[in-house]
């Protein structure tokens, strides 16, 4: 049977409010993520669960951390490095920035971030280089590929990647890992499955004559209502943020297209 996507249920989460709800929701996902695996004869280890937090407060985000969350995913910066702050006695709570970044906000992901998901600028890249050598600190970056082709989204066009990746060596800071997309928002599966495909191949060509040290590994595509298809096509990490914590209040307008989950 086709797998199909969850899109209809974007909004209709009910809200994790104890450290069970937590355990259950992540329990859940796990158990998606394991069986899409074997669907596609993968290993369930090859794949990760970033669990995206974007307008959870840091009371829910506390019992999420008690259920076991160590790597949180945020769209908006400020909003990231706020909870970063509030949550510095979680010493082992780590932080990836998943949306896209304004140069103007780069020294604040240079501070705080482990993990960065949505480069597609080389001035961007270059001011977060500059202000990570500055704090002497290295970033893991995924580089974001339009596959969906919308005007709204953000992300390199798949025939610019090829010259953009081979022009991150010179940012020694950035530790390029991979590829990162937004299907397009479908119920129709296979139109979310061909963008999923499409940042595949593109991986794979982009191994061919990938720069010396830029790794060309991770896949992070696949969200709340269509992760198990990004499985099945080879994700390496899955940004799940609305089947964990629950329906946000804000209308999903407010962060897509242009958002990370």
């Amino acid at each position: 049977m086709e797998t199909q996507t969850q899109h209809a249920l974007h909004g209709h989460y009910s809200t994790a409010n104890t450290v069970e709800d937590f355990k259950h929701n992540l329990a859940a996902i796990h158990q998606r993520m394991n069986a899409a695996c074997q669907r596609a004869g993968r290993d369930p280890n090859s794949v990760r669960l970033l669990p995206v937090s974007k307008t959870v407060p840091e009371e829910r985000i506390r019992l999420a951390y008690a259920a076991g969350c160590r790597q949180l995913g945020e769209n908006k910066v400020q909003e990231a490095y706020r909870k970063w702050e509030l949550m510095a006695d979680l010493k082992d709570l780590h932080w990836s920035v998943i949306g896209h970044l304004q140069s103007n906000k780069a020294k604040l992901v240079a501070r705080f971030a482990t993990e960065f998901h949505a480069l597609d600028s080389l001035h961007v890249a270059e001011t977060l280089d500059r202000h990570l050598q500055a704090e002497g600190r290295g970033l893991d970056v995924l580089v974001q590929v339009n596959t969906s082709q919308e005007e709204s989204k953000y992300g390199l066009a798949p025939e610019a990647a090829h010259d953009f990746v081979q022009k991150l060596p010179a940012f020694k800071s950035l530790k390029v890992r991979g590829l990162m997309t937004l299907a397009i928002f479908s119920a129709e599966a296979e139109r979310v499955r061909k963008c999923f495909v499409l940042l595949r191949n593109l991986r794979e060509q982009l191994r061919q004559d990938a720069p010396a040290g830029i790794e060309m590994n991770a896949l992070s595509m696949g969200m709340s209502g269509d992760f198990e298809i990004a499985i099945e096509e080879g994700a390496t990490i899955v940004r799940v943020g609305q089947a964990i914590f629950g329906a946000r209040a804000l209308p999903d307008t407010y962060y897509w297209p242009k958002g990370g989950e």
